[in-house]
């Protein structure tokens, strides 16, 4: 199973969260936008901050993630749809949805903000449940 995710995901499965699982996962295909790759790594080291780890061991973990980083070229086409379906919600998700857009995935996202933005949307939880039905 393909799907974009965004970054509170990535965050998750960096620290240590039950998004890991997903990503561990051999039917899973994660992807992300160069641009929520961008913020993962920010937000990465702010975390490590608030959370007393070591900020080039959290940076390692990061950049180790199983995902694959896909350039805007790629979903170029998709941005003004993506824009008018998000943008007002929040502008930081216009890539990621551009992304699942073009691609035809699904956004992965504990973000309610795609919450009727006309894609199938799963959170951490659902998808697990889908992965892995009973257990």
């Amino acid at each position: 199973m393909r799907v974009a995710a965004d970054a509170n995901v990535l965050l998750s499965a960096v620290l240590g969260g039950r998004a890991r699982l997903v990503l561990e996962d051999p039917s899973v295909e994660a992807l992300t936008s160069e641009t929520t790759f961008a913020e993962v790594q920010e937000y990465a080291a702010h975390l490590a901050r608030m959370k007393g780890l070591p900020r080039d061991v959290v940076l390692l973990a990061v950049a180790t993630l199983p995902v694959t980083v896909v350039g805007p070229d790629a979903y170029a086409a998709a941005i003004p749809e993506a824009s008018r379906r998000i943008a007002h919600r929040d502008p930081d998700d216009v890539e990621i949805l551009a992304l699942a857009l073009h691609l035809r995935v699904p956004i992965w996202s504990n973000d309610r903000d795609f919450e009727g933005a006309g894609v199938e949307w799963y959170t951490t939880a659902q998808l697990l449940k889908r992965l892995r039905p009973g257990g």
